[in-house]
């Protein structure tokens, strides 16, 4: 009988597929918390609410990607960090709902699969759901060659949280709100199609010493993005709680509004935020007006809380408590949108 084609011929390798799904096993064992139900390899994935505590859960969503911060990633070979990413912008905004996150999908396309590169970045996944507490219980893995260059990926994550019924935020925010900022771990995974062409246009590269750090510029601007959850978490049961704003793409700016009621602003302190030396080189290298910084990056905070004044010292210390360093940035206003005064500490 002739041979036929195969679809390995075609581009694509079921057998290095399969070889993955083994591989991530014990990555995806090491994040069971309570209500997980199954393991990898299942048509879907099942997660009992009621067995992680929740008496009367409502769910919350989230989905994103980590933007062209990938394009760093793989051109620089450092994959392994890039999954903390991607949960992490995803459960820092199921946070801000009130929600603590439970369990976490991921979606890797590729036009070639290459089974080491994927299991990197996949067990920088379950690095992320471990420090926040969220079972990494399935995802797909797409080998699309035609669709992507052989040594290209994408990336994109889903989250799903659960709150009790009528506790979520924003609720409550009101006239004198103290804001307290969380300090970022560098510039996330917003702004990186300006960081690039910032670089490109003072003709360094990735392995170039970084010009504010001790390291190379790559691996500093491949920093992963902080996860809030935990102390976040922390900070809700301290109660005074009303609003959560994660600082991602549009700063500041954009979003602190978001969690705020329409006749109610922010006024910001920006010499209160805590200096971060990249976000200095960002600025002077590109010659980005503060306006622009603050609207494009997050300049320091990556997330915010807006407490009520009695309860704002003992939010802070819990915040203290868990491992951040809570700064208190401002206070809700009368109005709309966001004040500064002050500077950008560079």
């Amino acid at each position: 009988m002739t041979q036929g084609l195969t679809y390995a011929q075609a581009g694509v390798n079921i057998d290095a597929g399969t070889e993955l799904v083994e591989k991530i096993k014990p990555a995806s064992k090491s994040t069971h918390r309570l209500g997980s139900m199954s393991g990898l390899g299942g048509f879907g994935a099942m997660f009992d609410p009621k067995a992680a505590g929740f008496e009367d859960p409502i769910l919350v969503g989230a989905t994103d990607g980590v933007g062209t911060k990938l394009r760093l990633a793989i051109d620089t070979g450092n994959v392994s960090t890039v999954g903390i990413d991607l949960v992490a912008m995803c459960v820092n905004d199921l946070i801000c709902q009130g929600a603590e996150p439970l369990f976490f999908l991921d979606y890797f396309a590729t036009g070639k699969l290459d089974v080491a590169q994927a299991a990197q970045v996949i067990e920088g996944i379950a690095d992320g759901c471990r420090m926040s507490g969220c079972a990494l219980i399935g995802g797909e893995t797409a080998e699309m060659p035609g669709m992507y260059a052989k040594d290209d990926f994408d990336l994109a994550g889903f989250a799903v949280g659960a709150m009790e019924r009528d506790t979520h935020l924003p609720a409550g925010v009101s006239l004198g709100d103290v804001l307290i900022g969380l300090p970022a771990s560098g510039v996330h995974s917003n702004g990186f199609s300006l960081v690039r062409k910032i670089v490109a246009d003072q003709g360094l590269s990735w392995d170039s010493p970084a010009p504010f750090d001790d390291i190379s510029l790559g691996a500093a601007l491949l920093t992963p993005t902080a996860l809030y959850v935990t102390s976040c978490l922390a900070a809700l049961k301290v109660g005074g709680v009303h609003a959560m704003a994660h600082i991602t793409g549009g700063g500041l700016t954009e979003n602190l509004p978001r969690v705020l009621p329409d006749d109610l602003g922010a006024a910001i302190d920006l010499s209160r935020i805590p200096a971060l030396p990249i976000m200095a080189w960002l600025s002077k290298a590109g010659g980005v007006a503060e306006d622009e910084m603050l609207k494009t990056f997050n300049c320091g905070i990556g997330m915010v809380l807006a407490v009520a004044p009695s309860n704002a010292a003992a939010v802070k210390s819990e915040l203290a408590a868990h491992g951040m360093r809570p700064v208190r940035i401002g206070e809700v206003t009368l109005g709309q949108g966001v004040q500064y005064s002050g500077q950008l500490p560079f």
